[in-house]
């Protein structure tokens, strides 16, 4: 891979890292695809249960490929192989955790926003400056940061671009947690760590319910956790997790 380092910092856990220093890991379609790579290899992979992506430390992403898409214009932007990629990483199932140091500027912060768990370095900003250089967020941007933000402070983002501090993300909950920057990678496997230990599908059913309180009613999606709990009551580990328990030890989940 061209664009990307891909590390293993501890047991099921998988760490990527944008690595496209000249473009501040614009999102080209290259640099998406090796995301969706690695993702739909994790995907498959019973040794990978969270993955952690991350940036470099003075940017997480400055957001799409803007030389691509002028030279491109609107075919750039609603490319089927872009649009599939970005699809690949919305959709992926198991867990995914943002470790942001820097700035996430417009896609960059759109793709923090696809992370499950979002570890922010105290001095990282996020924005969307779109509307800067007469544009708007595509990807998600306007319809994530109002279910996150509320309407109020979406709009400030969108219509301004003024970019909201790491503090600012975690109060209005955009981000998890605010560390040191030193510590922001470090902070983000220890939390893919905990997550790892826990039974894979049960995490993974786990996810699919709480994403699934954005895009139902609130009877809807409590049906849909009962279908979850449905299935998980199903699985080996349930039964394992019942069993050690009731045995005062740690549980042993293998994933079936």
């Amino acid at each position: 891979m061209q664009f990307i380092k891909l590390a293993q910092p501890a047991d099921f856990v998988w760490l990527v890292t944008l690595d496209h220093h000249e473009k501040r890991n614009a999102l080209s379609v290259a640099l998406l695809g090796e995301i969706e790579q690695v993702l739909l290899a994790a995907m498959g992979s019973a040794d990978v249960r969270v993955v952690v992506l991350t940036g470099h430390d003075n940017y997480f992403s400055a957001g799409a490929d803007i030389a691509d898409m002028s030279a491109r214009g609107y075919e750039g932007y609603a490319d089927p192989l872009r649009l599939e990629r970005w699809r690949t990483i919305e959709t992926f199932p198991k867990p995914l955790i943002a470790a942001v140091n820097g700035y996430a500027l417009g896609g960059g912060n759109e793709l923090a926003m696809l992370a499950d768990i979002v570890v922010a370095g105290s001095t990282a900003t996020f924005s969307q400056r779109e509307i800067t250089i007469g544009g708007l967020p595509g990807d998600g941007g306007t319809q994530r940061l109002p279910r996150v933000l509320g309407k109020s402070l979406a709009m400030k983002m969108v219509l301004t671009g003024e970019a909201l501090s790491a503090i600012d993300a975690e109060r209005h909950g955009l981000v998890a947690e605010v560390v040191d920057p030193s510590r922001t990678i470090a902070r983000a496997v220890e939390l893919a760590v905990l997550i790892a230990a826990r039974a894979p599908l049960s995490v993974q059913l786990a996810k699919r319910a709480v994403l699934d309180a954005f895009n139902t009613t609130l009877s809807e999606g409590k049906e849909r956790e009962r279908e979850a709990n449905r299935a998980v009551f199903e699985t080996e580990d349930r039964a394992e997790g019942h069993r050690a328990f009731v045995e005062k030890r740690a549980p042993r989940f293998v994933g079936r």
